[in-house]
């Protein structure tokens, strides 16, 4: 099973790609996992990469899909793979079809307002590594596991917010007519809580 999993910042796409990797013994890939173990174990491309990366550029689409083309191929993906960032445009969507077409496309679907309300509210706890959000915090200035202080994610205030999501309306939203055209696209509405937007996946994939 190839399923690719598509989603505004913030709707939770890696907290689902975990439990579907687990759920249904898939290979969790995202393009930021394959950059750094390409630049940490010196691949010829790994290379390429930190070269485009040190000069402040961004990856290219044709090496970023010959990066996940080249992990699509290792053994841990010959029955199926579940696909967490990539791709991002439709340049990239193109490619895919041509080295590993998905059988299955889940859009976490996600009002902007609840988005940028769930990112402003993240908190991080330096000392300890704790992640969370201030809903569920009786004091979001202090970690409720080591009693750190807690900081803000420089990328999650609200004119970066907006910002990333203006960037995701205007290259990879357009992926979700491109894969509905191609009849492989599932909607789920991520609104909800962790567990029924899993489940909602659940009868998606079956």
């Amino acid at each position: 099973m190839k399923v690719v999993l598509l989603g505004a910042p913030g709707c939770g796409k890696g907290t689902q790609a975990s439990k579907i990797a687990e759920e249904y013994n898939l290979p969790h890939i995202s393009t930021g996992d394959i950059f750094r173990e390409n630049i940490s174990g010196k691949t010829e491309l790994g290379l390429k990469v930190k070269a485009i990366i040190d000069s402040g550029n961004l990856c290219p689409d044709d090496v970023t899909c010959d990066l996940v083309k080249d992990r699509l191929s290792k053994p841990d993906c010959q029955n199926g793979y579940l696909l967490d960032g990539f791709p991002r445009n439709l340049v990239q969507a193109r490619a895919l079809e041509d080295f590993a077409k998905p059988d299955v496309v889940i859009d976490i679907d996600v009002d902007l307002d609840l988005i940028e309300k769930r990112i402003t509210g993240r908190r991080s706890c330096p000392k300890c590594g704790g992640s969370f959000h201030i809903d569920f915090l009786s004091n979001d200035k202090m970690c409720p596991t080591c009693g750190g202080d807690l900081t803000i994610r420089k990328d999650d205030t609200p004119e970066v917010i907006k910002e990333r999501l203006t960037v995701y309306k205007n290259s990879t939203a357009p992926l979700i007519d491109f894969y509905k055209s191609n009849g492989v696209l599932k909607v789920v509405d991520g609104n909800n809580t962790i567990d029924a937007v899993f489940e909602q996946i659940k009868k998606v994939l079956g």
